[in-house]
């Protein structure tokens, strides 16, 4: 029997276990934090569980608009009567996070696969040793390793975190009250989704910013309509500022900008990007080639320099996505064990940010368009015309759709509520190589956002590339 050891138990180490445990590996995982990893326990399950809540406030606040008003005359509005409990919310939180993943250890119970709480690190390519918090070692043999340590949140030096008022996204769940004023440093995805999430929940949100536009990976005209929605709802957003300092005053903290101006809140959250954990883990000595940030170095089937030896998740570096870990994962236990396996192919991802509207995409690019490294074209058509959208009162976002000279969907970006949902069509799209008319003459119910995207589509047929862009 095949020996599988994984050292990391987040989805990129869970998912491969299950694989590899199918395929009749004996298969042991190492994991310090618990099952899940910092994916479910501090990270993505805990930060969608407060999006999910401050969804319900950006519901309760457009009630009025809808018709529904307070029962008693004298408030102005539903959220008059609405207090967000700040230990009550993040205990449910990390409440729900411990429940998944004592879901996923029990699933991994049932499919005889070996759980090891402590630290893992290689012993050549052929060894694992797991040390536990006791300082026990455990020597395990591997025919097959699978390293996926994630990421950790970086750090400024002179803007420490102590877990009190100057926070990285993994200490949002411990706070005993909301915060008075929040300062968000960091305007990517992290940075965003706590901003909007906080911002919705009534929390008066500061957004330092070193770009022009928040969000500045994602796609400029997602971006534009989040920079406006936040603007519109009354967040400052302090445009083509760099932090450098944090320190805590009697009451709150002041982030120190590089321009010498300060900015004074009652918390302040460092989202200013992540580290690999490769330190301490054997690698560079099993023959492991890492990238100059210290990420590890795979192929598309997740193989590293070193043989037997694969890697999976934000330690890679590839996309900073739960679901890429896990198809990492399984790829690279259909690989070592001989199963059939088709290399990671980046323009089949789909990805989500989850600010309110969400962003989602797949696919090309509209960077990737405009600089003629791909030949398409592009229509982008907004939400406000949709019938169920005016239902909603959904007043920002649209459908974008890119295709093929030949007519083949390409690509596609959703700004919307839900648009993580919705993204599914066009990414099945994208894999399967299906043309604007197969998703133009799908069924959509009526009325529904999805029917955007098959007007989308239907205003793409017969159009080939060289015709430009519609918006």
């Amino acid at each position: 029997m095949t020996n599988v050891v994984i050292i990391g138990g987040g989805p990129g180490g869970y998912e491969a276990a299950l694989v590899a445990a199918h395929l009749g590996g004996n298969v042991t995982i190492v994991e310090e934090a618990g099952v899940g990893g910092s994916a479910v326990l501090t990270d993505v399950v805990p930060s969608k569980g407060l999006i999910a809540v401050a969804d319900v406030m950006t519901r309760i606040r457009k009630a009025t608009k809808l018709g529904l008003v307070p029962a008693d005359a004298s408030r102005t509005s539903l959220l008059d009567g609405v207090r967000v409990d700040a230990v009550a919310m993040n205990e449910r939180l990390l409440k729900l996070a411990a429940q998944q993943s004592a879901d996923i250890q029990a699933r991994l119970n049932e499919e005889g696969i070996r759980t090891i709480r402590g630290k893992g690190r290689l012993d050549g390519t052929e060894h694992v040793i797991a040390i536990t918090p006791d300082g026990v070692e455990e020597r395990l043999s591997a025919d097959i390793t699978l390293v996926a340590t994630g990421t950790r949140p970086r750090d400024l030096a002179d803007a420490r975190p102590d877990g009190e008022r100057i926070l990285n996204w993994k200490q949002m769940y411990n706070l005993a009250e909301m915060p008075r004023k929040l300062i968000v440093v960091g305007s990517g995805v992290t940075g965003a989704e706590f901003a909007s999430a906080y911002h919705a929940l009534r929390c008066e949100v500061v957004l330092v910013s070193s770009r022009r536009m928040v969000l500045p990976s994602q796609d400029s005209d997602a971006a534009r309509v989040i920079q406006d929605v936040f603007e519109a709802r009354g967040m400052e957003i302090l445009s083509q500022a760099r932090a450098i300092a944090a320190r805590r005053t009697e009451d709150g903290v002041i982030v120190t900008l590089e321009d010498g101006r300060e900015v004074e809140g009652s918390h302040v959250l460092m989202a200013v990007g992540s580290i690999p954990n490769t330190e301490d883990l054997g690698l560079e000595e099993a023959g492991i080639e890492l990238t100059p940030s210290g990420h590890i170095q795979v192929d598309g089937v997740s193989r590293t320099s070193a043989r037997g030896v694969y890697a999976a998740g934000d330690v890679t570096g590839v996309y900073p996505l739960a679901s890429v870990a896990a198809m990492q994962g399984r790829n690279a236990m259909y690989h070592s064990l001989g199963d059939a396996v088709a290399p990671l192919n980046p323009r089949h991802i789909s990805a989500n940010v989850f600010t309110s509207p969400e962003i989602a995409t797949v696919g090309v690019t509209q960077d990737q368009l405009d600089s003629d490294l791909v030949r398409g074209r592009a229509i982008m058509m907004q939400l406000h015309s949709n019938a169920r959208a005016k239902m909603q009162d959904l007043n920002h976002g649209f459908v974008k759709v890119f295709c093929s000279p030949s007519g083949v969907i390409i690509g596609g970006v959703v700004v919307a509520p839900g648009a993580s949902e919705l993204i599914h069509s066009l990414a099945l799209a994208v894999r399967r190589r299906l043309t604007v008319d197969h998703m133009a003459q799908a069924f959509t119910v009526y009325p529904s956002l999805s029917g955007t995207v098959a007007e989308a589509a239907r205003r793409l047929h017969g159009h080939g590339g060289d015709e430009g862009i519609s918006y």
